[in-house]
């Protein structure tokens, strides 16, 4: 099997220590280092580096090779502009199908954290299996919900189809992308949803005919990608659009199968959902750097800086320390950061961003 681990994207949710020139994905986020690094790492032994894509864009090219020697020269594929994940992800499958069409591929994203490792390999050989017995489905891969999270997107699947030594497959239903809070409670009280990592395995010749029959023109375009000059000027020119638009929202659910397990998995996209990840308990401060923290629950404090920060008497509330921001809000209010962000672009704290 090829492996493709994407590591575009800016990562405003884990702004101020992702930026632009500088994403989350590239940064030392857990220990010593990078997502991106870490998502490489999970695939030994049993993925070989000669198997292992990974695609971003060209501007990020010095920092990928440099944290990733091991990946084969011509396994990097640089994006020349942002165009989302539907072009990113067609693009990948066209050059990759060009010499294995059948071969089954994985779909992974570099800024997730797994806990259960071995358990995430397996299940990349269940979908494996999966598809080599059928090249013409798609296997989505979930993670059973710990608790009702409305930042992630979430699949809901039906009736089990076979299980294999204690993994279960179901019938694919559909998608639902950020649900709200009532809708999520409601999911994590049913036993057919999960979250949705954005994790899945097919062929290229497969994925890439739903793309001929759902974007034709998207496809006419990645398709006559043939060399550098032609990605130099093609590429940018191709319809904005997510994957989920382009495909998964389309697609016949006859093809699609979805194997529902504990990864141990966290999106690590934003803070709220890192400090799920590293918490042993719920009310747990987590820290990192020089803190020092009285009479807190419940609170995520990381200073990347020398200087001591000092929190008392609070609760639920992020707190992100670097050399020129100083960002404090409740855990709930995340999703405003990206919004902050966005009103920073042509202010004169257009920089910070």
């Amino acid at each position: 099997m090829k492996i493709v681990v994407f590591a575009g994207g800016v990562g405003t949710r884990l702004w101020p220590l992702s930026r632009k020139n500088s994403p989350k994905q590239f940064e030392k986020i857990l220990g010593d280092k990078s997502t991106l690094q870490l998502a490489v790492d999970r695939l030994r032994p049993d993925f070989a580096f000669e198997d292992t894509y990974v695609a971003t864009g060209r501007k990020y090219e010095k920092i990928v090779r440099a944290q990733l020697p091991q990946i084969p020269a011509k396994n990097f594929i640089f994006e020349p502009a942002v165009r989302d994940v539907g072009p990113a992800v067609g693009m990948a499958m066209s050059i990759i199908g060009k010499d294995h069409p059948n071969t089954p591929i994985a779909i992974l994203w570099s800024d997730h954290f797994v806990k259960k490792e071995r358990r995430f390999r397996e299940v990349l050989h269940f979908a494996e299996n999966l598809v080599v017995k059928d090249n013409n489905s798609l296997i989505l891969i979930g993670q059973r919900a710990r608790f009702a999270n409305q930042n992630l997107g979430w699949i809901e699947f039906g009736k089990e189809t076979q299980e294999v030594r204690g993994t279960k497959i179901f019938k694919f239903k559909k998608l639902i992308y950020r649900p709200t809070l009532e809708q999520a409670q409601r999911f994590l009280e049913t036993d057919n949803f999960a979250w949705n990592p954005g994790y899945f395995v097919t062929t290229p010749k497969f994925l890439l005919s739903q793309f001929e029959k759902f974007t034709p023109e998207l496809y006419k375009g990645i398709t006559e990608i043939k060399d550098e000059n032609t990605l130099q000027t093609l590429y940018p020119t191709l319809e904005k659009i997510s994957f989920d638009n382009a495909i998964l929202e389309k697609i016949d659910p006859k093809y699609v199968s979805v194997i529902a397990s504990d990864l141990g998995w966290s999106d690590v996209g934003a803070w709220e959902a890192l400090k799920e990840a590293l918490e042993k308990a719920s009310d747990e401060n987590v820290t990192k750097g020089k803190v020092l923290v009285n009479d807190s629950s419940d609170n995520l404090i990381f200073n990347y800086t020398d200087q001591l920060v000092v929190g008392i008497d609070l609760e639920k509330m992020l707190v992100i320390n670097t050399d020129d921001v100083l960002l404090v809000c409740g855990k709930n209010s995340v999703p405003k950061i990206k919004k902050l962000v966005e009103k920073l672009e042509n202010t004169p704290h257009e920089h910070l961003t």
